[in-house]
């Protein structure tokens, strides 16, 4: 790679852009406003002594300005915001400074950049996040309806929301008209998410036929607790799950391994340090409940491992290791229905009596860990198969 000549650290906002820009002959350090606009920062960048290297950090103003700068040849880091180095005692916070820190992070290595994802893989993202929202939305309307019928002292007898619920609620005829009119309006933002949902799920579902994560997401079906929309989910968060080599690298990636605080003789472990996408992770946790019950080969779930391909592109004619990560090989332990060593274990849930088997957090976290784990072997069959973390906190 070519010596930099230029580099330049740019703290971007929606109005206004500061950059701070360092040049490498002569060590001099300029600082340059600008307006928010995409090409204009970008002809500003082209415009420098090249070679140029930029580095702004991720933001709400998305991927546009590093796709702009590599569509002239400029080389882009978009850095991680949360570990961007700090020292404690500074209390002084501008837009030059942090233009300035940029800067020189970028000079000695030490920011931690982001994946760009493609055009493609962010609009699916969006859809994907789109869809949660929705979800968070119609969870708090029906709680607010569910604590209005409280306070007039109305209880269903049964499960909520289901369709017996839904007639029920159709003939509650509360006392004061204005009431009412609250209860009628809130039924009907229900009924406006529910059909807003199901529009975007059935969007979700067209989309996967003919997509870059076509075969991730039938792979990534063959997991217990994982139909379509969770695998897409997955899919859009992670992005490429050849970038991890190990899966204690996703399970890092995700947050899933335990935060420490070490020194000395000294070692003491906390709890998941919750970086990364929090929407994936819920999802491998929602998936890790599916093994508190002994695991068994439903019709679906029989007829899904049937369909998913069995040889891979990747595994150059050899049986691919997907259906055997997810536990669907043709050794005897899966063909009886037993968990799959590379697959979360229904073991190592509490054994507690009931069917109402409540696990603390570290065992539900452990689950995820493994779910994680059989995910990117679902995903990435040539990545090299690790023993889940559990209480290690290696990246």
């Amino acid at each position: 790679m070519a010596q930099v000549r230029t580099w330049v650290g740019l703290d971007v906002h929606a109005a206004k852009v500061v950059a701070a820009i360092a040049d490498a002959e002569s060590g001099e350090l300029a600082v340059q406003r600008m307006g928010g606009a995409t090409e204009q920062v970008a002809e500003f960048c082209a415009g420098l002594p090249a070679p140029v290297r930029v580095a702004y950090e991720a933001g709400p103003t998305g991927f546009g300005l590093a796709r702009a700068l590599a569509a002239r040849g400029i080389g882009c880091t978009v850095a991680a915001p949360g570990k961007i180095e700090r020292p404690a005692t500074d209390r002084i916070k501008t837009d030059r400074r942090d233009a300035e820190r940029l800067v020189r992070l970028l000079m000695i290595g030490g920011l931690h950049a982001v994946r760009v994802p493609t055009p493609a893989e962010e609009a699916m993202r969006d859809l994907v996040r789109a869809r949660e929202d929705v979800r968070g939305d119609l969870m708090r309307a029906r709680h607010r309806v569910g604590k209005l019928l409280l306070r007039h002292d109305l209880r269903f007898e049964g499960n909520n929301w289901t369709q017996r619920h839904l007639d029920w609620l159709g003939r509650v005829e509360l006392p004061e008209p204005v009431a009412q009119s609250v209860l009628l309006d809130g039924i009907g933002a229900i009924d406006a998410l529910l059909v807003r949902r199901e529009s975007l799920e059935s969007q979700m579902a067209s989309l996967v036929e003919g997509s870059p994560w076509e075969q991730q997401v039938a792979h990534l079906r063959c997991l217990r607790g994982i139909d379509t929309l969770s695998a897409l989910g997955l899919c859009a968060e992670v992005g490429d799950f050849e970038r991890f080599a190990r899966p204690a690298q996703l399970m890092s990636y995700l947050g899933l391994v335990p935060s420490e605080d070490s020194s000395g003789e000294r070692r003491r472990q906390g709890s998941i340090t919750k970086s990364g996408s929090r929407h994936a992770r819920r999802l491998l946790v929602e998936a890790a409940w599916h093994y508190r019950r002994v695991p068994r080969k439903g019709t679906v779930l029989r007829r899904r491992r049937r369909d998913s391909p069995r040889l891979s592109a990747r595994s150059h004619g050899r049986p691919s290791s997907v259906c055997t990560a997810a536990g669907c090989g043709s050794t005897p332990s899966a063909a009886s229905g037993a968990p799959s060593a590379r697959s979360p274990s229904h073991g190592s849930w509490p054994a507690s009596a009931g069917r109402s088997r409540q696990p603390t957090e570290p065992t539900k976290h452990c689950l995820a860990q493994e779910a994680a784990g059989s995910a990117l072997r679902a995903a990435h069959p040539r990545c090299r198969y690790e023993q889940p973390l559990c209480g290690d906190a290696r990246s």
